[in-house]
């Protein structure tokens, strides 16, 4: 989990401006979370979700990254949430809870089935009895990585210090793997050097979802294919299984 864009300050910056469009999994979250219920975010990053929830439960945000955990404690809102530095694959805090999740495609940056079955793990040993569990991956038939070239993918970023800033993806599927490694790239007003960072996230199948989450003891009661609440079909853009310990 050494992924620049997660851990490195100059990159954290850009995460929130970046981020701020589109709400739909974070109303779906809310409306699964019970009030006064407790919620274990697995992978919480910024803390824009687990910030909003505790307003009205108890929430423990769970994130290997530093940085991100920096921002997410200077954020209003903050002091209302327990922060935890914490691997998703070998977390173990010891209590259980209503709700766990994963959003922001925060699964896919497990790479191998090896560590995907083990934040599964990790979520069976923190759920309550009658407690749900959400998470979403990109559906690999829609090829989301198609879109991650330096043309289609550059956009201007306004960030409030630095000004203007230009920002591009490019992208590479292995086909073999199941795992794209793409690069972030922003060109920064004033004639700096452009940061730019290698990440690599993976595209399970659902078939394969399905079984490592039986394997682990979790029944999926329904399974979308956006956060607009469609069933999942086999063109789907995500993979967000809902569900409960069987």
């Amino acid at each position: 989990m050494n992924d620049p864009i997660y851990n490195d300050a100059d990159f954290v910056q850009f995460y929130d401006i970046e981020n701020q469009d589109g709400r739909d999994d974070f109303d779906w979250c809310i409306r699964l979370a019970r009030q006064g219920g407790s919620i274990l975010d697995l992978g919480c990053g910024t803390g824009q979700l687990a910030t909003e929830l505790a307003e009205r439960c108890s929430v423990t945000g769970v994130d290997p990254a530093s940085a991100m955990l920096d921002v997410a404690r200077r954020r209003i809102g903050g002091d209302k949430v327990d922060w935890v530095l914490a691997d998703a694959r070998t977390a173990r805090l010891g209590r259980r809870f209503d709700l766990v999740l994963l959003t922001g495609h925060v699964f896919q940056v497990f790479l191998t089935a090896e560590d995907q079955r083990a934040v599964l793990r990790t979520i069976a040993q923190h759920l309550a009895p009658g407690g749900r569990f959400i998470f979403d991956t990109r559906n690999p038939a829609a090829k989301a990585w198609l879109e991650w070239t330096p043309q289609r993918s550059e956009r201007m970023v306004e960030h409030p210090s630095l000004g203007t800033v230009r920002a591009w993806y490019d992208a590479d599927y292995d086909a073999a793997t199941g795992v794209a490694t793409y690069s972030t790239s922003y060109e920064i007003p004033g004639g700096r050097p452009v940061l730019s960072a290698e990440s690599k996230i993976a595209f399970p199948k659902k078939d394969d979802l399905a079984g490592m989450l039986d394997e682990n003891g979790l029944l999926v009661e329904q399974w979308l294919g956006d956060w607009q609440g469609e069933p999942y079909t086999a063109a789907s853009a995500e993979i967000i299984p809902i569900g409960r310990l069987r």
